[in-house]
Parts: C-alpha cells; structure tokens; sequence
C-alpha cells in the first residue's frame, strides 16, 4: 500500500462508518488512492466535480451516483452531501483534491462526515 491508501485506511475505513473511499486529483480527475472495490470512472468523477460549480442547483437537484439519484442534504463550494434511502455520499474538496466516500445503512453518517472533513482539512494545512 502506499502512503495515501494506508491514509485512507486509517483516516477513513478504520473509523468503521466509512464503506468506500477515495483521493482523487481535480486536475485530470485521476484516483490517486482509493479503498478496496470502489470503482470511480473519470466521467462520474467529473460529474461529482461539476456539482461543486452551482451549489444551489446540486442542492435542488441532487447527485446521480452508483445508478441511483441522491437528495443533497448539504451542498457549498467545500462541501457536499448527499443521501438515498440509508446510504449516503460526502465530498469534500481541498485545493487540488476531492476526498469522496460512501457509508451504509449501519454506519452514523456524523462520523462519515467527521472523519471525512477532518482528513481534508489535514489536506489543506499541508496547502493540498
């Protein structure tokens, strides 16, 4: 493992309340880490970007992620979240990266979103 998937693992999955998870550079929508089976195709990636450009209108209209339509719960230039049914999504992103990940119906989505912006803003101190 390298150094941002061993970040990844004990920032995010080891809090138990994160299912997926993934780094992932804006510039050329690459995944620079990302948990075990979280597949993110550069056109998904894209689209979960874009929804940062108009946050009111993700707001209204919600996210589309893993085939299924996401009602935004939170959505402002750093972050976003967003739930369907007992699973959720939270992005957050930092100047040159976006951290996304997942929960399901047995985790708390408050911790999701802790560990999530806590792991962020350790990306932002460090200026990434």
């Amino acid at each position: 493992m390298n150094q941002l998937q061993n970040l990844l693992h004990d920032a995010l999955i080891s809090t138990g309340h994160v299912q997926h998870c993934a780094i992932i550079r804006r510039k050329d929508c690459s995944v620079r880490a990302n948990s075990v089976g979280f597949m993110l195709y550069p056109d998904q990636i894209q689209m979960l970007l874009d929804a940062f450009k108009n946050p009111p209108q993700s707001r209204e209209e919600g996210l589309y992620f893993e085939d299924k339509q996401f009602k935004c719960v939170r959505a402002d230039k750093n972050s976003i979240y967003a739930k369907n049914d007992k699973r959720g999504l939270v992005l957050v992103r930092t100047a040159t990266l976006l951290l996304a990940a997942t929960y399901s119906d047995n985790m708390f989505p408050s911790v999701c979103v802790e560990a999530v912006e806590k792991l962020a803003d350790y990306f932002k101190e460090k200026g990434k």
